[in-house]
């Protein structure tokens, strides 16, 4: 008998508690993930050059030999996940055997692949942010700012100034997603930089965003700009400067003000104070060059099963979860772009479930 052979009743209850297991568990795919970055399993496949047989790989991972049988369960979930393919080969006896391959996903979790994710991963997977979900349902009921808070004790901006480990597992995060983000604008959108003598990269990090675009534009000066504590100790070079100091007070003046991923981060009060003074530290008119330009995402309408929606959907619960901010709609976009002063602005969906927002004094 199948499931269609069941009455409408039957049928609807399997279903749900299929439907209600599914995401009971779906926290085990990240896991899994986690768990075969660490133990290096996408560069041991990498590295071996040619599909790579289950002895092999149990051959050259660093674990108790004892649990061998394990690693076929866990690189069953990551096939069937998209993060590796296999395929069949020949073995030395003669025989055939199917041996695993990398997938583009996978490809990005290399610890040499330029665009690596991989510090991505290992810091939204790490226990000091996972465990604030732990706390949602407590947070509903207290007076905390966040989850996180409730969690740890402290808003997660003063725990990465105290705790060296969070501001490194951050800082190192956003840099992987900035060398991809600055890839893929400067090959497919580089015009949104051309014709402007100054650019300040707000909330910066480390500099990777606005280091590539200085390079890719030597004669433009750039300024990256972030808390003292962040951008302490780095160097700039010909085009390129670090500033120190609070976005909140006040911003270096430029051409082009640009903020990448940093107004989610913030409540619609906050943002409409940061906005502000980005409004200010833009100098010449929308004629002349002067915008905001920001990366961020713009969240779809309503459409079920729309995977890019659902990672929005995702990420807007974290921001809820971490900080006080929020992943928003155009309309959203648009009011606090309005009550900050703004007069128009133009997006331009390049980046996945991000966009390049230009927003015009």
């Amino acid at each position: 008998m199948t499931l269609q052979d069941v009455d409408e009743e039957t049928r609807c209850l399997l279903e749900s508690q299929a439907h209600i297991w599914s995401h009971i568990f779906s926290f085990i795919n990240s896991m899994s993930l986690k768990c075969a970055v660490q133990l290096q399993i996408p560069d041991i496949i990498n590295r071996h050059g040619a599909p790579m047989l289950l002895s092999e790989l149990v051959e050259a991972l660093s674990i108790n030999k004892t649990k061998s049988q394990c690693v076929y369960r866990l690189m069953r979930i990551l096939v069937h996940s998209g993060f590796f393919i296999k395929q069949r080969v020949s073995t030395t006896n003669e025989e055939e055997g199917e041996g695993y391959l990398l997938t583009p996903a996978s490809r990005l979790l290399l610890k040499e692949e330029p665009l690596s994710m991989r510090p991505f991963l290992l810091a939204m997977l790490d226990p000091i942010l996972v465990d604030p979900w732990q706390h949602m349902s407590t947070w509903f009921q207290n007076d905390d700012v966040t989850p996180f808070q409730t969690a740890h004790g402290r808003i997660i901006w003063d725990f990465a100034c105290e705790e060296p480990v969070l501001n490194r597992f951050l800082n190192e995060a956003m840099a992987s997603d900035a060398r991809l983000v600055a890839s893929v604008i400067l090959k497919r959108f580089a015009g949104v930089f051309e014709g402007v003598d100054s650019i300040v990269d707000v909330g910066g990090g480390n500099g990777t965003l606005i280091k590539s675009i200085s390079e890719a534009f030597p004669n433009v000066t750039c300024i990256c700009f972030d808390l003292p504590h962040v951008v302490k100790g780095l160097n700039g070079s010909k085009n390129l400067s670090y500033v120190g100091g609070n976005m909140f007070e006040l911003i270096p003046k430029a051409d082009v003000v640009l903020m990448k991923w940093i107004l989610h981060d913030w409540s619609d009060e906050e943002c409409i104070k940061i906005l502000k003074r980005c409004k200010e530290a833009i100098f010449p008119s929308k004629e002349k060059g002067g915008k905001l330009i920001i990366i961020d995402m713009v969240v779809m309408n309503d459409e079920a099963g729309n995977k890019t929606l659902e990672t929005q959907l995702r990420c807007d619960l974290m921001m809820m979860t971490l900080a006080t901010g929020k992943e928003r709609s155009e309309n959203e976009w648009a009011r606090l772009f309005a009550d900050a002063g703004f007069s128009d602005y133009k997006i331009t969906s390049i980046l996945g479930f991000r966009s390049v927002i230009e927003v015009y004094p």
